[in-house]
């Protein structure tokens, strides 16, 4: 079986694949590039 659709344990939690998908804190910045205080809330 493909390894990027095996299951994998990542600390207490358990993956039904490998695929992931990383955090979109730019799409809450301003048009600076800076984080908002919605980055906090997120």
């Amino acid at each position: 079986m493909n390894s990027l659709f095996s299951q994998v344990q990542v600390g207490r939690y358990t993956l039904s694949n490998r695929m992931v998908m990383a955090p979109m804190t730019r799409s809450h910045a301003n048009d600076a590039g800076v984080p908002s205080d919605l980055v906090v809330t997120y």
